[in-house]
């Protein structure tokens, strides 16, 4: 599993881990990560036959910064499409995203479900899901730093005492979890300021605050729907950043033979705190 050469996708160079061949298993990280988040389910993507793939999504370096600067859903739907096309995936491939990249899998299945047979969602349920969760004292707490990234002192409190902010939020989300290498992987995609701003401007655009809104309807529509191709929606009992309560009504928010799972003692990363549990749900599910 090395960082290979680049690959052209949806006009932007997109840097990749990847492991084994056969159909394409595609692996969207989300924030503060990076592709580095899959190194234990690409190893196992592998052994089941597949070409498992984690990009570092746009704007998270080495992948380049958009020049658009376009970071909501959509965009990142497309670019999950535009990679399907690009590393030669078929109807048989599958897709796995976590936290943004949750909300990137709900939309790119749904826009383009002729190239993915099946799908795993962690740790973001689908928005209808988790619109009331903004109605909630206790979630608009854990919230507040989607709050905070809407404004101009996001980049300095961030990035101050070594990004130390990124490490408390990942104590926060999964207490008890030694984060310490993905911290170092996600630091170094995000050190420079142009890739911290990047990462900002995914949360700057859930409020209609980006010019580039309107960019990638098609798929931004497509993240509001259920689609047709069966997910797999995994969420740690132990969520720190979203309450596992919230998720209850999750899979009538989900395309029909879909199904919800809590993973206990999980936190936020429930594909890093218990791998050997969500690999076998996730195995198990595209074995179906």
């Amino acid at each position: 599993m090395t960082v290979i050469d680049t690959v052209e996708a949806n006009g932007l160079t997109f840097a990749y881990l990847q492991a084994g061949s056969g159909p394409l298993a595609l692996c969207l990280h989300g924030f503060p990560d990076s592709a580095h988040t899959f190194r234990q389910l690409l190893p196992a993507l592998a052994e089941a036959g597949y070409h498992a793939v984690a990009p570092f999504q746009r704007g998270y370096a080495p992948t380049a910064v958009p020049a658009d600067g376009a970071y909501q859903t959509g965009a990142l739907a497309a670019d999950a499409n535009a990679l399907h096309e690009a590393l030669g995936g078929s109807g048989d491939a599958v897709l796995i995203g976590h936290d943004w990249g949750a909300a990137a899998t709900y939309a790119a299945a749904a826009h383009e479900p002729s190239r993915w047979r099946r799908a795993v969602a962690m740790s973001v349920p689908p928005l209808p899901a988790m619109a009331s969760g903004f109605l909630d004292y206790d979630q608009l707490k854990r919230s507040f730093y989607m709050f905070l990234f809407q404004t101009p002192l996001a980049e300095t409190a961030v990035s101050a005492d070594g990004m130390a902010f990124l490490d408390r939020l990942w104590a926060d989300w999964s207490p008890g979890y030694d984060a310490t290498a993905d911290l170092e992987y996600v630091k170094a995609c995000l050190r420079e300021p142009e890739n911290l701003t990047a990462a900002l401007g995914y949360y700057r655009t859930m409020f209609g605050s980006s010019a580039h809104v309107a960019a990638y309807a098609d798929e931004q529509r497509a993240a509001r729907r259920p689609g047709e191709r069966p997910i797999l929606y995994l969420h740690g009992g132990a969520d720190g950043c979203l309450a596992a309560g919230r998720t209850q009504d999750v899979e009538r928010h989900l395309p029909p033979g879909s199904r919800a799972e809590i993973v206990p003692g999980a936190g936020h990363f429930p594909h890093l705190e218990r791998p050997a549990a969500v690999n076998a749900l996730i195995m198990d599910w595209f074995r179906r």
